[in-house]
């Protein structure tokens, strides 16, 4: 790599010289300034951003590690957290653990290293194990749509015993009085949330917990819904409602139903979770519980930017808890 002192040489003047015509142009004299800067686009030479970091004790990169970059609930939640960076000059590293603790391990690691800003974390380790590397290393954090075990940091995420509750009255109010709960992953927070919202308006109904079928799966993701709602079409005594731990979960099961040619909502309604984009624009909408997930990473990175930038003199940790909405569409309404 050519490096600043290749600049010099070539250029006939100081390491020091260079600098200034790259930080501090107007204390260089023209004829020198074009001079440098015609060896700097010549070699092309590219300043090291991290080394000039290390210098000023302070990264301009935030991170964030999420738990699957293809569920556009995250996609949202980046968006909103790469917008507050970008207002406060600051740039968004996204990763992806992939809902496995190893990699989640790997990249905490990996910040630590890189001295980044500061980390948005939505874990995937559900004991919290993880993130005492970043306790050991005083590097801060913020969780995002969690909010774990012990933990005094900030975090920001949603009611969601609030949203399992709201999915189930709603099938309940439509008529149901069994319903299977596709949950995803059991090891995760969210997941164990949502069911105990599910059962609390169960209990509410006076119906019994057995009432709530539950249909385990290892990940979040499409595939794993349509093999939920294979295993659902399996059961001697199907409920007659499908909640979800996430919408695409749901679209997964809605596929299912459809290739069964079972319909929805007339034989099986269905409830997803985030209420993402394509929940409206499935071939049968899909009635979701809607997170605010632009504002949760906005939230989120103005969070540890007050902690960090040092603006705001005594930063107390608080956790922020938004509420989340129920969006009906066809899949959930009973028939006429």
């Amino acid at each position: 790599m050519v490096g600043i002192k290749d600049v010099a040489r070539h250029a006939g003047v100081s390491v020091g010289t260079v600098s200034n015509v790259i930080n501090r142009p107007d204390m260089v004299s023209e004829e020198t300034r074009h001079r440098v800067q015609s060896v700097i686009d010549r070699l092309g030479y590219v300043r090291s951003e991290s080394a000039r970091q290390l210098r000023a004790g302070q990264s301009r990169i935030m991170a964030l590690l999420v738990l699957d970059m293809g569920n556009p609930f995250f996609v949202d939640v980046a968006r909103g957290a790469e917008r507050a960076a970008r207002d406060a000059g600051l740039r968004v590293m996204m990763c992806n653990s992939g809902q496995s603790p190893s990699e989640e391990a790997e990249y905490l690691s990996l910040f630590a290293e890189q001295r980044v800003r500061g980390v948005l974390l939505t874990p995937a380790d559900a004991t919290g194990r993880n993130i005492e590397v970043f306790r050991r290393h005083a590097i801060p954090f913020v969780l995002v749509d969690r909010v774990a075990e012990g933990a005094t940091e900030c975090s920001v995420s949603v009611d969601d015993v609030q949203g399992g509750a709201l999915a189930v009255r709603h099938l309940l109010d439509s008529g149901h009085r069994s319903v299977a709960y596709v949950s995803g992953p059991p090891g995760l927070n969210q997941v164990r949330d949502r069911r105990e919202g599910a059962l609390q308006a169960l209990a509410e109904a006076d119906l019994p917990a057995s009432a709530l079928r539950e249909l385990p799966t290892e990940r979040l993701d499409v595939a794993a819904g349509r093999d939920a709602g294979a295993r659902f079409l399996g059961l001697a005594e199907r409920p007659t409602a499908v909640f979800c731990a996430n919408d695409l979960l749901a679209l997964g099961v809605l596929q299912a139903m459809y290739a069964a040619g079972v319909r929805v909502p007339e034989d099986i309604a269905i409830v997803g979770y985030d209420d993402i984009e394509f929940a409206a624009a499935a071939v049968v909408p899909l009635t979701s519980v809607r997170q605010p997930a632009v504002t949760m990473g906005a939230m989120a990175a103005e969070l540890l930017l007050e902690e960090t930038e040092g603006a705001t003199p005594g930063h107390e940790h608080r956790r922020v808890v938004l509420q989340p909405e129920l969006v009906v569409r066809r899949s959930s309404l009973p028939p006429r």
